[in-house]
């Protein structure tokens, strides 16, 4: 493999995971972002980032000489083979994505791009934006490419370097093949297509999963009014091999960074070409609801009001095996309650301290350690499927709480177990009937497929 120069712009989720791992795969990589701090952590060998592995491969690059980070675009690109975009694009209030900074960048770095540089854009863009950037760089002696990102939180590392599938969106089939030659060691299958097409396999991509979601939620309230087990139900649907297990899990919904903002962003470019993608606008819809579902859950397991109850909350990250709150369900879910004239105390490995809450508009307490959430708590909520709670000490959590109450909102623990504790057991689709030592067992660990 013959080592390129790579300049990636952008340290945020995407940017390091593409940066530490191309330096490990033998390339040169100069990251750059607009974070002084992050830059000063990332040079110092820390990673900001919960991420299984980036630490290492981090620590790897720098110690190899073959990664470094600065705050400088212009002099990362203009000595580089490829240029990689990693800048964040937001959600605006109409649903489209705010391009405001990628745009600023390819105005930044345009004019010092060697010829024959090669731009990626890996950001989540509008349909249409790799002729925008192609515009706004102004040089017709670089190629700009269409590399959409696939990457799990939790997972990332792994899903950069053995992925499904690496998708390339040129114009330019020279430019195409460079670009894959960059990937080589990674697995997967290389796909190569136009430019628009690769920006629309990353949204077809999210959406489907999103809907795939809300259908196991949808199909969860239909065995709930048949006295069925979802569970049970998933895991036979999951196992034909046209369907598959991952995302199949009922719960509070997707959330996270990509999921919410893609499907709402592909909904609102439908919109405006007058092809209304209307699937979407209802998984959209439904999402939004099966929080409510959840809190409505809880309060019926109070005694219909939760006015002044403390409600004792496990997990506040969108997934377990992240730090990330961005869009997280169990943050709505937590509003819901507040609401609704409950206090919340939460609990989750991931979050330390409250101050991450304040900005989000929450009054939550969070405490140390999952037993003194519950202290004096009428009912405990699990919202993140962090698998240490199916590990708990259900007496001392019974001891802990004014009543014995959980709304498992994940289905992660075991209500036969809850039960011989003495406690009142509402999930996710699970019938109401009495737990028994199969009820919920499906489905384990990561075959979830969790949003």
């Amino acid at each position: 493999m013959r080592r390129s120069d790579v300049a990636v712009v952008g340290c945020g989720y995407v940017g390091l995971t593409t940066a530490t791992c191309l330096a490990h795969l033998g390339h040169l990589v100069r990251a750059t972002d607009v974070d002084r701090t992050r830059v000063e952590l990332l040079s110092s060998g820390r990673s900001p980032l919960l991420e299984p592995g980036l630490a290492d491969l981090l620590a790897e690059g720098l110690a190899a000489g073959r990664l470094s980070f600065g705050t400088d675009n212009r002099q990362a690109a203009g000595s580089a083979d490829f240029v990689f975009l990693c800048v964040q694009t937001p959600p605006r209030p109409d649903g489209h994505l705010d391009t405001r900074a990628l745009e600023a960048v390819a105005r930044e770095i345009g004019p010092v791009l060697r010829p024959g540089a090669v731009v990626l854009s890996k950001s989540t863009c509008p349909l249409g934006s790799n002729a925008r950037v192609r515009e706004l760089l102004g040089r017709g002696d670089v190629s700009v490419v269409t590399n959409p990102e696939f990457l799990r939180e939790g997972s990332a590392v792994k899903d950069f370097l053995e992925p499904d599938r690496v998708v390339i969106g040129a114009d330019d089939i020279a430019a195409a093949e460079l670009v894959a030659a960059l990937f080589a060691g990674v697995g997967g299958a290389r796909i190569i297509t136009d430019p628009t097409s690769a920006e629309l396999v990353k949204y077809a991509a999210n959406a489907f999963l999103a809907t795939k979601v809300t259908f196991a939620n949808s199909l969860a309230a239909l065995c709930e009014a048949f006295g069925a087990d979802v569970g049970d139900v998933a895991a036979a649907v999951g196992a034909d091999r046209r369907i598959g297990a991952g995302f199949l899990a009922p719960g509070p919904g997707f959330g996270g960074s990509c999921l919410p903002k893609d499907t709402v962003a592909l909904a609102a470019a439908a919109r405006e070409r007058a092809e209304p993608f209307e699937l979407l606008e209802t998984v959209t819809r439904l999402n939004e609801r099966q929080r409510l579902l959840v809190a409505g859950r809880v309060a019926e397991l109070a005694g219909g009001s939760l006015d002044g109850r403390l409600v004792a909350l496990w997990g506040l990250t969108f997934k377990a095996g992240t730090d990330d709150l961005r869009d997280s369900p169990a943050l709505d879910v937590a509003r819901c309650l507040e609401v609704a004239g409950a206090r919340v105390r939460a609990f989750d490995p991931a979050v330390g301290d409250v101050g991450r809450l304040a900005p989000l508009g929450l009054d939550a307490e969070v405490c140390a350690d999952r037993y003194e959430a519950c202290r004096g708590a009428a009912v405990l909520v699990v919202a993140t499927e962090w698998p240490q709670f199916a590990r708990s000490d259900w007496e001392a959590v019974g001891r802990a709480m004014a009543a014995r109450r959980v709304v498992d909102a994940r289905n992660v623990l075991d209500p036969a177990e809850l039960a011989r504790h003495g406690f009142e057991y509402a999930g996710i689709g699970i019938s109401r009937r009495a737990p028994s030592a199969t009820t919920g067992s499906a489905l384990p660990g990561d075959e979830r497929g969790r949003a």
